[in-house]
């Protein structure tokens, strides 16, 4: 996914600005709605400018009382059409701003849903979290402020600029002539919130990723007493984000009055010269105050535009962020012209398959067969690789070297969503979602019927205690189904997979973490799903698999031994030593 367009996770300013740019693309009728609000409220803005000549020369120097009448509703109507255009302009650049960001926050969503196994062990979690909501929100205040900010205060700036220009042109050089040496502090400071910013969102996804891991792992850490260092680490890294948002907070102090200072300087000569000349008599008190009135309603965009530099490279730095995340390629893919896969009919086979992980070979020259409707089992010390190997054959991880081939086809030649659709896993961490019982079990089949999802859970040995949960099958599990018993979870995991009736089922010892009771229901459960299906069962226990077909010892990355439970008792090798032990 190439996240709005070409370029590298590290590219420059102008090519990060470039690519934000390109997510307005949707917006361009809106945006062109807005541009004629701001032309209105700068419009409405100078009017009030030059009105303030007719004010003085003709109220107040020559009392025209027919101008005392017509002024004071010709202001009113001013603001009130000005207040009609801003109000049109805030609510389209907000709609704009809104829908970029939840475009780009659907983006990363959808790429990180296509990244392998590999990227989740090597990105914290917390990480990916803070660049989805934090990265993103800095990028969105950057869109509704900055990008608005350069739009409507520039026409407003120019707006103004040309009625002091048409006031008078001397004086207007004079007032701006020092202007250019703003540009100095403006691109200083803004270079330095860039690098600022960047740090800072990289302190907050540090943070973030210790709120998250402290989070799930409160047992422990109550379990331990180890919660005054747990409060100690949180305060470290809390105190440092602080840190970090206050050099922010002091280079945006600093912008505003440094660029202020230097416009004054032009505006006091052009008060002295100005007032000088109305004494002199060359120019009427209106003409001046009119002038004046531009030149001071013009410093607050100046003010905005000066600090507009320093929020889009903070908004820049945010970006580079999120650009690199949807820069980095999934792992695994569908290859062009992958073809989908047919209803599994035949075997299972792995072909010399080999599998490391950076530089260490976690499988080497693993060959099995396994045809429809066996069950073969995997056993052997841990860390011998028994979980890698079944994670090939749905893809979390690809096969360096051989192949796995379904009905002789190569695995890697099929799409991803063919391939999955086929398997069913059951783990050892079951993961609920946070909803209800029935959305868990429909999670494989969310258009399953009420009495399809009765079935899987009967089958599953869940139905009882589901119906006895205060709201059936309408009761939400909680977070990870906190609400639920280790043995619970399990048979509605169960459930799950044998609501998507897969042809193909991995089972990654799950009923190593249960108590016996809750083992022989889930075990019972487990006979129901295993029916005609090709069943891939890693077992702690092994006393669970001795009715296995074929049972395959895996140790040090390799298969040392294969047969029946029978067979491998009489060879009094690893698999004896095992089941003694």
């Amino acid at each position: 996914m190439s996240g709005g367009g070409p370029g590298a996770g590290g590219a420059t300013g102008p090519e990060e600005f470039r690519r934000v740019l390109r997510y307005l693309r949707p917006y361009i009728p809106r945006m062109v709605a807005a541009g004629f609000c701001m032309l209105g409220v700068a419009a409405f803005t100078g009017v009030f400018a030059l009105l303030i000549k007719n004010v003085l020369d003709d109220v107040f120097i020559r009392g025209d009382r027919f101008m005392l009448t017509l002024i004071p509703g010709v202001i009113l109507a001013t603001f009130f059409l000005k207040g009609l255009f801003y109000y049109g302009q805030q609510y389209l650049m907000g709609f704009i701003g809104q829908g970029v960001i939840r475009d780009l926050r659907g983006e990363v969503y959808d790429h990180l849903q296509e990244m392998d196994l590999r990227f989740y062990q090597t990105h914290p979690t917390g990480n990916l979290v803070s660049r989805t909501l934090n990265d993103v929100n800095l990028l969105k205040e950057t869109i509704d402020t900055s990008f608005t900010s350069l739009l409507s205060d520039s026409i407003t700036l120019v707006t103004l600029l040309g009625v002091v220009v048409y006031r008078d042109w001397k004086l207007a050089l004079i007032a701006f002539g020092v202007a250019p040496l703003a540009l100095w502090p403006i691109r200083l400071f803004g270079q330095r919130m860039k690098q600022i910013s960047r740090r800072s969102q990289e302190t907050i996804a540090d943070l973030t990723d210790f709120l998250t891991e402290s989070l799930a792992g409160h047992r422990v850490i109550q379990a331990f007493t180890a919660e005054a260092r747990a409060r100690e680490r949180f305060a470290a890294h809390n105190q440092l984000y602080f840190r970090k948002l206050m050099k922010k907070t002091q280079a945006r102090a600093f912008t505003s009055p440094t660029v202020e200072m230097i416009v004054a300087v032009g505006a006091v000569a052009a008060v002295y010269y100005g007032g000088s000349r109305v004494i002199a008599g060359e120019l009427t008190p209106g003409t001046f105050f009119s002038f004046l009135t531009a030149l001071i309603m013009s410093y607050q965009p100046i003010r905005k535009l000066g600090n507009l530099h320093v929020g889009i490279q903070e908004g820049l730095a945010a970006a580079a962020r999120i650009f690199q995340l949807l820069d980095e390629p999934p792992g695994i893919c569908d290859r062009a012209g992958a073809t989908e896969l047919a209803p599994f009919a035949r075997e299972v086979r792995f072909e010399s398959v080999s599998f490391r992980y950076e530089e260490e070979w976690i499988l080497r020259d693993v060959a099995l067969t396994a045809r429809a409707g066996e069950t073969v089992a995997f056993v052997g010390p841990s860390g011998g690789g028994k979980t890698t190997l079944v994670h090939l054959l749905p893809r979390f991880y690809e096969v360096e070297e051989g192949a796995i081939t379904l009905d002789g086809v190569d695995i890697r030649t099929l799409t991803l969503h063919s391939l999955r659709g086929q398997i069913a896993l059951v783990g050892q961490d079951t993961f609920l979602f946070n909803t209800t019982v029935r959305d868990n079990i429909a999670y494989g089949r969310p258009a399953a019927t009420e009495a399809e999802i009765v079935a899987a859970a009967q089958a599953a040995n869940a139905h009882t205690f589901v119906s006895a949960l205060p709201n059936g099958y309408d009761t939400v599990v909680g977070e990870q189904g906190v609400r639920l018993s280790g043995g619970q979870k399990q048979r509605l995991s169960i459930a799950r997979a044998i609501l998507k009736d897969a042809p193909i089922l991995i089972l990654d010892e799950a009923t190593s973490a249960l108590d016996t009771e809750s083992e022989a229901l889930v075990q019972e459960a487990l006979t129901h799903l295993m029916v005609g299906r090709t069943t891939f069962v890693i077992a702690h226990r092994l006393s669970t698999i001795q009715q296995a077909d074929r049972i395959y010892v895996v140790d040090g990355g390799r298969i040392v031994e294969a047969g029946s439970h029978a067979e491998l008792l009489a060879r009094a090798g690893l698999y004896r030593r095992l089941y003694e032990g």
